[in-house]
Order: C-alpha cells, then sequence, then structure tokens
C-alpha cells in the first residue's frame, strides 16, 4: 500500500513530476501546473449523525474518539508543511458538527491563520445559519453540502423530493461571503436522477457554484457494494449534459488522472447554461500563461479581479480573451439583457472513487485528493481502504499517550482511563445488519477491522495497490 507522502521543497514541481510519471501530463492539467494539491480532507470526527448506505467510514467509527485538538491542530501544520499557502482543507468526518462548537470554531482558525483555506463538509443537519455566520468569521472560505438519497433521512421518498432541502440549505447560506457546493453519491438508486439533479443546481447558480457527483465505490462500512456497469465517468456526464440543456466539455482541463477526476464549466444567464470551455484553445492557453498567478477566491468578485489583473498584464492574452468574451456575450445576448448582465458560474465535477480492494497503483501515485494522517497526507482511496490502521493507533499527545477507542484504558479526553475494554456503541451497526454485526463479532468485543465488503473481509493480498 502506498505510504503517505514526504514533504516536497517544491510541492507544484512534486506534482508535475507524477504527472509526467503516469502519462497524465497534457495541455489541460492543472496539477503540477497551477497547485501541488486540488484539496486535503482533515477529519475532525468519526462520529455521524446519519446512516449512509454507502459509508467510506470503517466499522470501527462510531467507537473512536475524537482525536485531541492540539492533534488536530498539528495536522493542519503537517498540511501547511506538505503544500504551503492556499491549499483547500477539507473539514470533514464522520460529520464535524458534531464537533464541540468551541473546537470547530478553533480548527476554523487555525486553518485561516496558517494561509490555507477551510471548507465545511456537513450532511448539513447541525449546520445552522449562526453556526454558518461564526465560522465565516472564523476564516470558513465555502461550505459543501451532501444531500442524496443513500443517507436515508425520514420523510423523503426520492431525490426529488429532497430538493426541498437542498433548497432550504441554499436559502440557509445565501448572502454569506462563502462558496456553496453540493456533494451527491451517485448509485443505481439515482443514476436516472442526475439530469434532474443538474437542472436543479443550475436553477440555483445564484448561489451554487459547485456540484460534485461521486460515483458509488465498494469502500468503508457501506452495504450497497460495486455499482452497475453503466455507471461510468461518460455516462454520469452524459446524463449532466442532458440535466444542464448544453453540451459540455468535460476534457478541456484536468485534475489529477482522467480516470479519477473529470469536470466541466457553465456559466449560466437567466437559467440558461452555456459551456465555458467551449473555445479549447483558449482556455487552455489562458491556463497555461496565468499558471504561476495567484487567484483570490475568497469572492466571485475578487476572484474575477484577480483574474482582471493578470490580463492587464498580459496583453496579448487580454486581447485574446476580449473575443472570447464578445463572442459569448453574442450568443448569450437575449438572456443577458433578460438578466440585466448577470452572470453565475457552475462548475459540475465528477470523482471516480475506487473500490477498496480494486486500487490501481497509477491513479494513487497521481491521486490529487489527499487525506491527513498523523503521518502525513496519502491518497484517499488508499486512506479508505486501510483505515483502521491509522484510527486505531494510540497517539503521543501533551498529556500522556491517547487511545483512540471509547473506553479503553490510558489516554486523555472525556473517556478517562482504567475503564477496561473498548465499548461499541449500538450506532456502529448502523448501515449493516444486526445479525451479520453479531455473526462476526462472537466473544471479546474487540475493533472490527475496515471491510471492503459487508460480508467478506478483504485478505492482506486483496488490500494491496493493484499492479
Amino acid at each position: 500500500m502506498a505510504p503517505p507522502h514526504t514533504p516536497h521543497a517544491d510541492p507544484v514541481a512534486d506534482m508535475r513530476a507524477r504527472m509526467q510519471r503516469t502519462g497524465q501530463w497534457q495541455a489541460g492539467q492543472t496539477a503540477g501546473r497551477r497547485w501541488g494539491v486540488a484539496c486535503v480532507s482533515l477529519e475532525i470526527t468519526q462520529r455521524c449523525n446519519l446512516d449512509c448506505t454507502l459509508c467510506y467510514l470503517s466499522d470501527s467509527a462510531e467507537a473512536v474518539r475524537d482525536f485531541p485538538l492540539e492533534e488536530v491542530l498539528r495536522r493542519v501544520d503537517l498540511i501547511h508543511a506538505h503544500y504551503g499557502p492556499g491549499t483547500d482543507v477539507q473539514v470533514s468526518g464522520g460529520e464535524p458538527t458534531l464537533r464541540e462548537r468551541s473546537e470547530l470554531l478553533a480548527i476554523v482558525r487555525h486553518i485561516k491563520a496558517r494561509g490555507l483555506r477551510a471548507t465545511l463538509f456537513t450532511n448539513g443537519i447541525k449546520a445552522t445559519r449562526e453556526l454558518l455566520c461564526e465560522l465565516v468569521q472564523a476564516g470558513l472560505t465555502d461550505v459543501a453540502f451532501h444531500v442524496d438519497m443513500t443517507q436515508q433521512r425520514a420523510g423523503y421518498a426520492d431525490e426529488a423530493a429532497l430538493n426541498a432541502l437542498r433548497l432550504a440549505y441554499i436559502e440557509r447560506a445565501r448572502g454569506l461571503p462563502i462558496g456553496v457546493f453540493f456533494n451527491t453519491t451517485v448509485h443505481t438508486g439515482n443514476f436516472a436522477d442526475v439530469p434532474m439533479l443538474t437542472a436543479f443546481f443550475t436553477a440555483h447558480a445564484d448561489v451554487v457554484r459547485f456540484a460534485s457527483f461521486q460515483l458509488q465505490a465498494e469502500t468503508g462500512r457501506g452495504v450497497l457494494g460495486t455499482r452497475e456497469d453503466a455507471i461510468t465517468q461518460d455516462s454520469v456526464a452524459a446524463h449532466l449534459q442532458r440535466g444542464a440543456g448544453t453540451p459540455l466539455r468535460f476534457d478541456v482541463l484536468m485534475a489529477g488522472h482522467g480516470n479519477c477526476n473529470r469536470s466541466a464549466v457553465m456559466l449560466v444567464v437567466a437559467g440558461r447554461a452555456f459551456d465555458a470551455f467551449a473555445d479549447v484553445a483558449f482556455i487552455q492557453r489562458a491556463i497555461h500563461e496565468t499558471a504561476g498567478v495567484t487567484i483570490d477566491r475568497e469572492t466571485p468578485w475578487r476572484g474575477a479581479r484577480s483574474l482582471l489583473l493578470a490580463l492587464a498584464r498580459r496583453p496579448r492574452l487580454a486581447g485574446a480573451a476580449l473575443l472570447w468574451a464578445a463572442r459569448f456575450a453574442w450568443q448569450a445576448r437575449a438572456e443577458l439583457v433578460a438578466a440585466r448582465g448577470r452572470v453565475h458560474k457552475l462548475t459540475l465535477f465528477t470523482h471516480n472513487f475506487m473500490d477498496a480492494c480494486s486500487l490501481d497503483r497509477e491513479r494513487i501515485d497521481a491521486c490529487v485528493f489527499m487525506a491527513i494522517t498523523q503521518d502525513g497526507p496519502m491518497s484517499m482511496c488508499a486512506y479508505n481502504a486501510q483505515r483502521d490502521k491509522y484510527l486505531l493507533r494510540p497517539l503521543k499527545t501533551a498529556g500522556g499517550e491517547w487511545q483512540p477507542l471509547v473506553g479503553s484504558t490510558g489516554g486523555t479526553g472525556e473517556s478517562g482511563a482504567g475503564m477496561g475494554a473498548a465499548v461499541f456503541p449500538i450506532k456502529v451497526l448502523r448501515g449493516r445488519s444486526r445479525e451479520a454485526w453479531l455473526a462476526s463479532h462472537r466473544g471479546p468485543r474487540t475493533a472490527p477491522t475496515t471491510t471492503a465488503s459487508t460480508t467478506t473481509p478483504p485478505t492482506p493480498q486483496q488490500a494491496e495497490v493493484s499492479p
């Protein structure tokens, strides 16, 4: 299994070398050209208040205590040491809003203080307007709401019904100086709903900036297994275009390995979507000539200002940009009049995560979506395949050795020391049948191992990266 990465003096050059080594260095590649990593997941709790049928957490998750705050802050420092300022940090879990409020705020403040960008990844249940306002003051830059039928939320019959909840979350974040994202897990049960969901996000592009569609993967404690062959990046992209009502180019810009991530960008005017990547030559030229420019992404206006300043220093590129803008304005002339010139940008993104027992070495090497562990960052797919290897290890803290399992002997925090064997709360059964869990845990209760299936744990050979 690929070990955590070690710091590199030039993370962008290191990423570029990995793109070249894995055959991913192409004209539209942004990894290794504009940035050294796309994002890093910072898990601040393993607890959750939902029961997702496609959960990437391990069977042990509900029995793992929250890492001490000092350890979480140390991991933020590790992210900074590896990738430098400007790196996107996903504050996630589990459900991060279950963390004590003062600690969640302290974590976001520390991310901001290190010059990093904090995004809250949440199911939204506890992410109230009041909490979002406090987090914005602490330095939050984006919020990503995960809403789909895998979460088994009571009172919602299908994805269309969940649009009421999505709209409530949109209104909760409206007007705040943060980006609003939505995550959707694509599986057999909602694959046909992808066009409808795309149309919904397009209709609300005045607030929603980014919509991520994550293809089903057999990893963690989820119970749905592998996805059907019909669900691929190409088929999901076709559904996204159908929902957007316009052809979209998903091959103009790349973010890491082509089998992992694809994206398209739309400009939405008066509810109509236009492909922002229609002029491939101009988009790729702009990416190349502004590769070293730092874009201020705090708000759309500040981002636009950064680009305009960059163009002002590059007269020829500015001329090409004016021609591109003129062509777009003519194409969207009726909509621009109706919308009084207001244009909204919406990015559609697909994540093709790997099954825990089918990791590909090349894709792991080219990974741009990392998870931070006590040892450093590593590929999220590789981490998901062996989560307990990192989660169940004791940690050295200022208060002594910290034990991760609830009720385990030794350690610091509310669990205390000397409580004997680890205690597994009843929620450890969430997402699995009681009979299956009991059958696999006869005798003394010990930590379940991470499995890629609900029936057969992987062998050491299966857990290795495929050649």
